[in-house]
C-alpha cells in the first residue's frame, strides 16, 4: 500500500496525515459506538498512517474527548508519533470564550484525553462569540497556555469564511497558527480556495473538515436537520444517483476532490469504525496512484453547477 501522504501544517513544523480522524462520532454524536469499536478504529487509523486526531469538549458533551483518550492509551503509540487537536469556547452548556473559561477548559480536556499537552487548541465556532473578545482576550489567554507547555499551537474554527480574515487581520502576526474550515472545500462549494493565498501569506495552516458536506455528498443523503436549500439537496441527490448508475461512489469522489488540493494540510472526516477508516484511507491511496476520476467528476460538477457555492446559515452543526 502507498504510504498515506503527510503534509506541512503552515509554519508549525507539524506534518499531518492528509486524512484526519474526526473523533466527534466517538462521542455518540451519530449513534452509539462501543468502546471496542472506537479502540479498533483508532488502532486501524494508526496502522494505515493516520497521525492526526481532532476532538472537542462539545462533542457528545465531553464523551468524544474521554473515549479518544482511552483509545490513544489502549493503542499505546509513542506521544511524538501522533497529533491531537481539541477545542475550547463551545460546550454542551453553551459558548464561553472568556480567558478564565478557556484556561480552565484545557486542564479539563487534558485530563479527559489523558495527555500532558495537546498539539493544537482551537477556539470552537467563533462566529457565535464576540470576534473582538476572541482577538483581545481568548487568543492572548491561549498564548499563555502555549508558554506553559499545555498546548503547542493555536487555531480558530467556524463556518463563515470572513471570521478568519477578521481575526487574522487583528492579532499579532504568528499568534494564530491554524484555521479549521468546514463545508467550504467540497465538490459543491469551493469558496475556501479564494482564501488559501491569504492564509499562506499569514503562515497559517489549513484544515478542511466535512468533505461530504455534512452528508449531502453521500448515497444515503443528508440528515433531516441539514440546513441546505431544497435545490442544493436535490442537485446532490441527482449527483449521487448519477455516480451510482456508473458504478461509482459519490463519497469517494468527494473525498478525493478535497484531498487533491495540496494547500490543505488535512481533510478531516468523522470516523467510528474500521470500515470507515479503511474507506477514507483507500480513497487517498487510490488518488495518489491513479489521480482523480476526471470524467465522473466533471459530470457531477455539471449537475451541481447551478447550486455551486450556495451556503447556509451557521449554527446547525459543529465543526
Amino acid at each position: 500500500m502507498t504510504k498515506l501522504e503527510l503534509r506541512d501544517l503552515g509554519t508549525t513544523g507539524l506534518k499531518l496525515s492528509c486524512v484526519g480522524f474526526g473523533a466527534s462520532p466517538l462521542g455518540n454524536v451519530f449513534g452509539l459506538v462501543s468502546e471496542d469499536d472506537a479502540i479498533a478504529s483508532v488502532r486501524e487509523a494508526f496502522r494505515l498512517g493516520i497521525n492526526f486526531f481532532d476532538t472537542s469538549p462539545y462533542y457528545g458533551g465531553t464523551l468524544s474527548e474521554k473515549v479518544l483518550g482511552k483509545c490513544l492509551k489502549a493503542v499505546g503509540m509513542p506521544r511524538n508519533e501522533f497529533i491531537v487537536s481539541t477545542k475550547c469556547g463551545r460546550y454542551a452548556e453553551g459558548f464561553d470564550f472568556s480567558a478564565e473559561r478557556v484556561t480552565k477548559s484545557i486542564d479539563e480536556s487534558l485530563a479527559r484525553l489523558q495527555l500532558d499537552y495537546v498539539d493544537i487548541l482551537q477556539c470552537h465556532d467563533i462566529e457565535f462569540g464576540s470576534l473582538d473578545q476572541v482577538v483581545n482576550e481568548t487568543i492572548p489567554a491561549l498564548q499563555k497556555l502555549k508558554e506553559a507547555g499545555k498546548i503547542r499551537f493555536i487555531g480558530i474554527t467556524g463556518l463563515p469564511l470572513e471570521i478568519f480574515t477578521y481575526v487574522l487581520d487583528r492579532v499579532p502576526p504568528g499568534s494564530v497558527d491554524v484555521i479549521l474550515s468546514y463545508c467550504h472545500y467540497s465538490i459543491n462549494d469551493t469558496t475556501l480556495e479564494d482564501l488559501l493565498p491569504y492564509l499562506k501569506s499569514k503562515g497559517v495552516g489549513v484544515i478542511s473538515a466535512s468533505p461530504l458536506a455534512m452528508g449531502l455528498l453521500t448515497e444515503r443523503g443528508p440528515p433531516e436537520w441539514h440546513p441546505a436549500s431544497p435545490e442544493l439537496k436535490s442537485a446532490c441527490q441527482a449527483a449521487a444517483a448519477h455516480c451510482k448508475e456508473k458504478g461509482k461512489n459519490i463519497s469517494k469522489l468527494a473525498m478525493q476532490f478535497s484531498l487533491s488540493n495540496k494547500a490543505i494540510s488535512s481533510v478531516l472526516v468523522g470516523m467510528n469504525s474500521i470500515k470507515q477508516v479503511e474507506e477514507n484511507v483507500a480513497a487517498a491511496t487510490e488518488l495518489a496512484i491513479f489521480g482523480k476520476d476526471e470524467e465522473t467528476l466533471s459530470e457531477v460538477e455539471a449537475l451541481l453547477n447551478p447550486v455551486k457555492n450556495q451556503t447556509w446559515p451557521s449554527g446547525i452543526q459543529q465543526s
